[in-house]
């Protein structure tokens, strides 16, 4: 056998039996329809993960992380937003994920530099959760699962600012975010904590944002001050992003159903629209409109990462 033709058959042996070169199977983490709990490749954790009715397990479907608020549980979270629901309606996949840190019968998220409800900052020994999300999405779309281009983040509260922090560290991996009465756009500078920290959010592209807020919320005020991991206004969150992203147009505000107006930000690079939807009379509660956040989020693909480039 000449050299070169025994280099050139290694070659494509490690094509056929490498891990990486094989196309990824039918997904089969579950039921068309159903909710079930998956364990996440060699984290330890699982989560629960709804396919929509539908499902075709040969089609990788867009997913959607569902983030729960500070103490409570995906389980929790899942059943009291009726996403499930929209994602039969509309064909993606939910999942539902525990934080990383215990407290009480609930979890809360490892946001690094803020407090959580308990008033700790999450510590080096802490669960790495933008880490165990981005590892979700990687084992989801080797299964066959997922389109990982078409990849988003929405969550109540404590789930909404993570939701947000996500866009601000792994917006390489997420194609938009919608968080829910928690819109933040980096942490409150130490120094002027009714601004937000430039330093502390600094997404790798444009990440298209629609957030859902209650004017009459007494525990993330859009108005400003509450906790520590709070301080600035809804106002403010929107603004940051709209730098980030490169907006050059305001939305006029503008009533769009009873008692729910919209603002914003338009004009934005790569098409990433900042907009905030306010519920008039609305308090701390899963105040979104489920069917707008999916069309937000369907008009939005992920680019490819060689494709990526940071923000000015």
């Amino acid at each position: 056998m000449k050299p070169w033709f025994g280099l050139f058959a290694a070659l494509m042996g490690l094509m056929v039996f490498s891990p990486s070169a094989q196309a990824a199977g039918p997904c089969n983490v579950g039921q068309a329809g159903a909710t079930q709990a998956v364990a996440i490749g060699r984290s330890g954790r699982t989560m629960r993960i709804h396919l929509p009715a539908g499902f075709d397990p040969a089609k990788p479907a867009p997913l959607v992380f569902l983030l729960h608020g500070s103490g409570g549980t995906g389980e929790k979270m899942l059943a009291s937003s009726g996403l499930a629901e929209a994602a039969d309606w509309h064909g993606f996949i939910v999942a539902a994920p525990d934080a990383g840190i215990p407290i009480d019968q609930g979890f809360v998220w490892n946001i690094p530099g803020v407090p959580t409800v308990t008033g700790a900052v999450p510590g080096p020994g802490d669960a790495d959760d933008v880490a165990y999300l981005t590892r979700a999405i990687d084992y989801l779309a080797d299964q066959g699962c997922v389109d990982d281009g078409r990849v988003y983040a929405t969550g109540l509260s404590g789930g909404g600012r993570m939701a947000s922090w996500l866009g601000c560290v792994a917006a390489d991996r997420f194609a938009a975010i919608a968080p829910v009465v928690g819109l933040r756009a980096g942490n409150p500078r130490k120094d002027r904590p009714e601004e937000p920290d430039p330093a502390t959010c600094r997404p790798s592209r444009p990440m298209p944002v629609i957030a859902f807020a209650g004017d009459a919320d007494t525990t993330n005020p859009i108005q400003g001050g509450g906790a520590g991991y709070w301080s600035y206004t809804m106002h403010a969150a929107e603004q940051r992003w709209a730098q980030l992203n490169g907006c050059t147009q305001v939305r006029d505000t503008r009533w769009i159903a009873d008692k729910v107006y919209e603002e914003g930000y338009a004009a934005c690079r790569d098409g990433a629209d900042v907009v905030g939807r306010i519920t008039s009379g609305g308090g701390h509660s899963w105040v979104a409109d489920n069917d707008a956040l999916w069309a937000f989020f369907a008009a939005r693909t992920r680019p490819q990462r060689r494709a990526l480039h940071a923000p000015q």
